[in-house]
């Protein structure tokens, strides 16, 4: 790994490791023996978002594994490949990669996004589907056009991310000043700390990191009005067959809660919803605690209801 990732190799009860995907390198962190649990991060973060289920996780008896995604962190930074379907495809490869046929999927913002689309493009993957902070993709793009004052207002910021070259300076200049904003306005009262924030600003500065986090945004805001867009929006009409838990904060500044809720009618399988009060875009890291607990508990109920 190069000495500017250095800093993603955070120690822990965890293993690094490199795996490859599609001839694609990804960044893994591994913890547990058990059930394969894949965790997909989300902006402007990294694996160690999952730093708190690489432990609750395995004593439960799962495997957990947290990857950077492509362009982030450890993991390769290809020039192109940031449109929803090929990440999918990165996402159901590392799971062959890491021998199993299918795994429970967890995915925060934009691996929610991305768990989404694996559980309509590769059905067979996705045994079960957690999705944190994200809504369907359909309802995101619903919001975007018809609540202006609400969604896409929150989206804003993404709005910006769409010119070229200056919001990857914007996110990378003052050691990333802008990225600790970010977590900051879109989290509940009290996270994150300086510690965490200054990691997660270190991270995005690794080179290339800005630009390929950037290509996500891109893509799906550019898409929208051009025929691979209109394909990937067809194709995600097709309900998803997984058992499908869906976790949102209510103080989530950046994808509402009104925006996510709704979501279960494109899920054909029993489907839960559950708000967590007093958390922001992050629950997984802002309430640990009460997020393992219902996290856990779902994972462990044989039928879960809708």
């Amino acid at each position: 790994m190069a000495s500017d990732e250095a800093v993603v190799q955070i120690e822990g009860p965890w293993t690094h490791r490199t795996v490859h995907a599609g001839g694609t390198r990804f960044h893994v962190v591994e913890a547990g023996d058990g059930p394969l649990v894949l965790l997909l991060h989300g902006f402007p973060q990294f694996w160690w978002t999952w730093r708190h289920q690489l432990r609750s996780l395995p004593e439960a008896g799962f495997r957990a594994v947290a990857v950077d995604l492509r362009g982030y962190g450890g993991s390769d930074k290809p020039p192109r490949g940031y449109d929803l379907p090929t990440l999918a495809a990165d996402a159901t490869g590392l799971i062959k990669a890491l021998g199993e046929t299918g795994a429970i999927v967890v995915g925060h913002d934009w691996g929610g996004l991305l768990a989404w689309t694996m559980a309509v493009l590769d059905p067979k993957c996705v045994h079960r589907l957690v999705t944190v902070s994200a809504p369907h993709p359909l309802r995101l793009r619903n919001a975007l056009l018809t609540d202006p004052f609400g969604q896409l207002r929150a989206s804003r910021r993404a709005f910006g991310f769409q010119l070229p070259l200056l919001p990857e300076r914007r996110l990378t200049r003052r050691g990333g000043a802008l990225v600790g904003r970010l977590l900051d306005d879109w989290s509940g009262p009290g996270w994150p700390d300086q510690e965490t924030s200054r990691t997660y600003r270190e991270a995005f500065t690794i080179p290339a990191v800005s630009h390929c986090a950037l290509e996500y945004h891109r893509w799906f805001g550019r898409s929208q009005l051009r025929p691979d867009g209109r394909r990937y929006a067809r194709a995600m009409r097709t309900e998803v067959e997984a058992p499908t838990l869906q976790l949102h904060g209510a103080l989530d500044t950046c994808t509402l809660p009104r925006t996510a809720q709704g979501s279960g009618r494109y899920v054909a399988a029993p489907y839960r919803w559950r708000l967590f009060e007093g958390a922001g875009h992050f629950p997984h890291e802002e309430i640990p605690d009460v997020f393992d607990t219902e996290l856990l508990g779902w994972l462990d109920d044989p039928e879960p209801d809708r």
